[in-house]
């Protein structure tokens, strides 16, 4: 249930709707919008429960939320959510980028990436420390050295730190080095590491999972917003299907469609969707048009030695031309990058 408050309720008397949620065996998520505090009330329905909250002095009106995804859903909160970082903006009229290679493989690379990312306008930097890779011989990533040399990054650029955890024994380590915590599509149903990072307090970028429904994405999402943490965006990054022209099908009528469900932002990863550098500005240019609120994209300096995914990483030119691309089509929709 959905106990909306009526404007200018004083905080007593929301704080007596939550301790009767409370009381009734419920969870009690505040959520202060521009104009109306509602309080989620969440759990398995309770007789007289609904009747309880709308006798309480300051309540407007109480309403069932029938999506299966509560917190993130539109019943609750009509307001977009804006997710803000360092220089990181997700959301609310304006179209945040993240870019840098797949692994962080040395501290020469990642310096230089992170200017290259800075001076072309983006104002968040990607790199994986800890690498999950379909192959155990792969290059698993520089693990926390990797860490470190992303923060330095941070400290000679401004740039958020965007980089994946991929356990819940990891979460304390990535959040002391982090800005924004991503989990990846191998993890979108791991429920433990959805609950962990939420609890962790920072940003979360959650990716769809490949053979993910939309209300399976959502219900993860959900994990998260449970714990309190209202910071998540969401990554479209693409869904496996019988095509093999590209690594993965991007299908872009996700974007307008989570933003008619979910008031929680959401970006696009033309990287892993295509799989091929030639396509990701492309792609890029049509997830801004579809109005996505962010871009998550590879460049490396030398794609042909990348130690990981080198083939759908941009070169720094062509990282370049596509910021101005974008920026175009991104004035045209009335976005600001």
């Amino acid at each position: 249930m959905i106990v909306v408050m009526k404007p200018g309720t004083p905080q007593k008397q929301i704080a007596e709707v939550v301790a009767l949620i409370e009381q009734l065996g419920l969870r009690a998520n505040r959520i202060e919008g521009t104009e109306l505090t509602v309080v989620a009330a969440l759990g398995e329905k309770r007789d007289g429960a609904k009747q309880a909250l709308e006798t309480m002095e300051g309540v407007e009106k109480v309403v069932p939320i029938l999506a299966p995804y509560k917190m993130a859903s539109v019943e609750v909160k009509r307001e977009p959510t804006v997710v803000q970082v360092r220089n990181l903006t997700v959301g609310g009229g304006r179209l945040g980028v993240i870019a840098g290679p797949c692994s962080v493989e040395s501290r020469e690379q990642i310096l230089e990436v992170a200017h290259i990312v800075k001076e072309a306008g983006a104002a968040g930097l990607r790199g994986g420390a800890f690498k999950p890779r379909t192959s155990p011989y792969s290059f698993q990533g520089m693990k926390e050295k990797g860490l470190e040399l992303l923060a330095e990054a941070r400290d000679a650029t401004g740039l958020a730190v965007v980089t994946e955890v991929m356990a819940k024994e990891h979460v304390e380590l990535v959040a002391k080095y982090a800005d924004v915590m991503q989990v990846g599509a191998r993890n979108m149903q791991n429920y433990p590491l959805l609950e962990a990072v939420g609890e962790a307090g920072l940003p979360v970028l959650l990716k769809r999972g490949p053979s993910a429904t939309m209300d399976e994405f959502l219900l993860a999402a959900e994990y998260i917003l449970k714990t309190g943490n209202q910071k998540v965006i969401l990554c479209e990054r693409g869904i496996r299907t019988f095509e093999d022209h590209t690594r993965f099908t991007l299908p872009l009528a996700s974007v307008p469609y989570l933003h008619e469900k979910t008031h929680l932002p959401v970006m696009v990863d033309p990287s892993h969707g295509t799989g091929k550098a030639s396509l990701v500005a492309t792609m890029a240019r049509a997830a801004v048009a579809a109005g996505a609120d962010g871009l998550i994209v590879e460049i490396h300096p030398h794609p042909e030695k990348a130690l990981s995914d080198g083939y759908q990483a941009l070169t720094p030119a062509a990282f370049r031309e596509m910021m101005l691309d974008c920026r175009k089509v991104a004035e045209a929709v009335g976005l600001r990058m």
